[in-house]
């Protein structure tokens, strides 16, 4: 019988890889224990501190001279405010995006685009499972409330792969949608497919970006390039919790969720009474749609009313426009798109359970009721301070930027709150600020995209147990 023999140790066949340095795996280890411990104690200051260190990021990126189209170092001013802009999903810019950034600045931008649509909690949320490999009790309730509690607490990180998903899947097919009309239009190839992936990703964000250096303007008229643009924008604004339960139910009414059905429905009133109110105001307006043919006149009025509640792309001069358009823009950028979504504001969702409070406050109800449910007091306080934070926020940047540009207040308010509301329609008033207003400008657009949505996310799930109540007393409203 053949006897195997073993194999010989060789030093080198049997050398051991070299073991972590000790310093490295504790460093590592305190920073994972770090996260872990905030994302389950405090994940609000765990998703400013991630969106924080991403705006850093980007403004140092784009701060490169290849970021530049000229190769030399952009002001820090301008390359925050530009980070800022584009981590924000706001849109507004000090410099042209056509011809200040190169093709990397542009590239940089558009990532930044597609990060920060994510939004603050989910961002957080892949921080700390990238990080600490898993999210805590808490942590899974912010990242589940971020989503309006779509699934068990042990899919949250299958949600968060199905959020990223549904981004890349819609972008995708608008962009498919896209490329062919830029190629129909003369375009190089490459070019079509650039302009096409950057409309989409910056559509379904609604961040307002566009790499034309008079943007849309020039197709004003063609449908094959509004449409795509106003559903991208339109199904951003709804948020990812809605586009999930239309994926799973259809356009089954009875099978949404109260959510859903509030979103959607508000989303409509808000859209129809924008594109109404807006021709109304603008129909014999030469400076505008005056001189345009019935059609157009209600595309353009249906591409305002879309794109006020957050998406940014214009299509006519906002300087032009008469003062009570102006008005309604600034009414239609505060309310914004729906909860957890890519567009700003204080949410339609808010504006809904305020108005329903409103109504039942007027009936003399004990309770907020609406399609068969009792929507709970904490979240009626939710909502009240989410509204008083916004306008708080409008109010105390508005008086800086007055004070610091001396323009007109409905030019600083309008700027205000498109910063605000991470619109980026823009009076160019932006362009014109020196580098203090910038900064205000930038704070306010951080402030808007992660302050409300934060402040909401965290009072909904935060409740201190009392041993003990003091006796009611109602003072005088009113």
């Amino acid at each position: 019988m053949t006897q195997i023999q073993p194999r010989s140790k060789s030093p080198a066949s049997w050398k051991q890889p070299e073991p972590p340095d000790r310093e490295s795996l504790w460093l590592l280890t305190r920073l994972r224990d770090f996260i872990d411990s905030v994302a389950n104690t405090s994940p609000a200051r765990l998703a400013l501190t991630a969106f924080a260190l991403v705006v850093l990021l980007f403004t140092f990126l784009l701060s490169l001279p290849a970021s530049s189209a000229t190769g030399d170092f952009t002001p820090l001013h301008q390359a925050l405010f530009t980070a800022v802009s584009a981590v924000c999903v706001t849109g507004l810019t000090v410099v042209s995006t056509a011809v200040h950034w190169s093709f990397f600045g542009q590239l940089v931008i558009l990532i930044g685009i597609f990060v920060g649509g994510l939004g603050t909690l989910t961002l957080a949320s892949l921080l700390a499972l990238m990080v600490s490999k898993k999210l805590g009790v808490r942590g899974k309730l912010i990242a589940q409330e971020a989503m309006n509690n779509a699934g068990r607490l042990g899919e949250v990180g299958t949600l968060l792969r199905i959020v990223i998903t549904t981004s890349v899947v819609i972008e995708g097919v608008l962009a498919l949608a896209l490329i062919p009309r830029f190629l129909t239009l003369g375009e190089p190839f490459w070019q079509s497919v650039w302009h096409g992936i950057f409309y989409s990703i910056s559509a379904f964000n609604n961040a307002g970006f566009t790499p034309h250096s008079d943007g849309i303007v020039p197709y004003e008229t063609d449908l094959w390039i509004l449409i795509p643009l106003m559903l991208g924008v339109f199904l951003g604004s709804l948020g990812f919790p809605v586009v999930m339960v239309l994926h799973q139910n259809g356009f089954n009414w009875k099978r949404w969720n109260l959510h859903t059905k509030l979103t959607i429905q508000v989303s409509f009133i808000l859209l129809a009474a924008g594109t109404l109110l807006w021709a109304l105001m603008e129909w014999d307006n030469a400076r505008t749609i005056g001189t345009m043919s019935f059609a157009d006149k209600i595309t353009h009025s249906l591409f305002a009313s879309v794109m006020t509640r957050s998406g940014g792309f214009n299509l006519v001069e906002q300087n032009h426009m008469e003062s009570t358009t102006m008005l309604l823009t600034d009414a239609l950028m505060f309310a914004g798109g729906g909860s957890a979504s890519t567009a700003g504001g204080i949410k339609v969702t808010t504006i809904a359970v305020m108005f329903l409070a409103i109504v039942a406050e007027a009936r003399g109800d004990a309770d907020v009721k609406v399609y068969g449910r009792t929507i709970p007091q904490g979240t009626m306080r939710v909502a009240i301070s989410v509204i008083v934070a916004g306008a708080t926020l409008v109010s105390v940047s508005a008086f800086m930027l007055l004070s610091i540009s001396g323009a007109s207040l409905d030019r600083v308010l309008f700027e205000t709150i498109s910063a605000f509301a991470t619109v980026g329609l823009s009076t160019g008033l932006s362009a014109e600020l020196p580098p203090s207003g910038v900064y205000v400008l930038s704070a306010l657009m951080f402030a808007g995209r992660v302050g409300t949505v934060t402040l909401a996310a965290g009072l909904a799930l935060r409740q201190r147990s009392q041993l003990y109540h003091y006796p009611e007393e109602r003072p005088i409203i009113g």
